[in-house]
């Protein structure tokens, strides 16, 4: 008997290209504070974080108090940011959605979420891109401790009755990779994202893939050893 497989993937910067709204968001929460707002390299190398921890990696020493008015802040900012224009703003990446139903057209494969994201973003980007029937389990930042905390793999994993062999963590972050071999998942990195490759190896990524059509032969490649 074929064992179910989890293929468990992040969206920002994994499945979206949604840092035109991050770095817009971002530069509000620290305008509104009067602080200067992070260059773009550092603001992409939090992405992923939950809000409050990645403020807090950006600003050291900041007061709890100001931490919790920024992520108000960037959460209305990014909220306002979304219109007519959502899909264009954080669109899918080439190839993503020809990835997804690659892996759904197999009946053994599962696919889930695991985000930094709010349920209330992660709900609007997946009716916007109509694709929320995909995912059999999505596991956001409201319900858990930060990447990268194992406790959104080990959620994900427990829902669908997988076992961590069985589960590969997909993203373009050293804590998506960190967070997958935290819970004892597989760990497959894309390049496309905001992390460096040479991050996202350093932090346990067991395969690399540079495009999506790679992705499903890697996951293969993943389950099989």
């Amino acid at each position: 008997m074929t064992r179910l497989r989890l293929a468990l993937f992040d969206v920002d910067g994994t499945l979206v290209d949604s840092q035109g709204h991050i770095k817009l968001s971002m530069a509000a929460a620290f305008g509104a504070e009067g602080l200067e707002t992070p260059s773009v390299p550092e603001i992409l190398s939090i992405v992923g974080l939950s809000l409050p921890n990645a403020i807090a990696q950006l600003v050291p020493d900041l007061d709890p108090q100001r931490i919790d008015r920024m992520v108000e802040t960037y959460k209305d900012a990014y909220a306002s940011l979304r219109g007519a224009d959502a899909a264009a703003s954080s669109p899918l990446y080439e190839g993503a959605l020809a990835c997804l139903d690659a892996l759904a057209a197999d009946d053994h494969v599962l696919i889930g979420i695991a985000t930094g994201k709010s349920r209330r973003g992660l709900t609007h980007l997946l009716d916007t891109h109509a694709m929320a029937h995909r995912f059999v389990t999505t596991q956001v930042a409201d319900d858990h401790p930060s990447k990268p905390h194992p406790s959104m793999v080990l959620a994900a994993m427990a829902a669908c009755g997988v076992e961590p062999a069985d589960t590969v963590m997909i993203g373009d972050t050293a804590f998506d990779m960190e967070m997958g071999r935290a819970a004892g998942a597989r760990r497959l990195g894309v390049s496309w994202g905001y992390h460096p490759v040479a991050r996202l190896e350093e932090a346990g990524a067991e395969r690399l893939a540079t495009d999506y059509a790679q992705v499903p032969g890697l996951l293969n490649e993943l389950w099989e050893n």
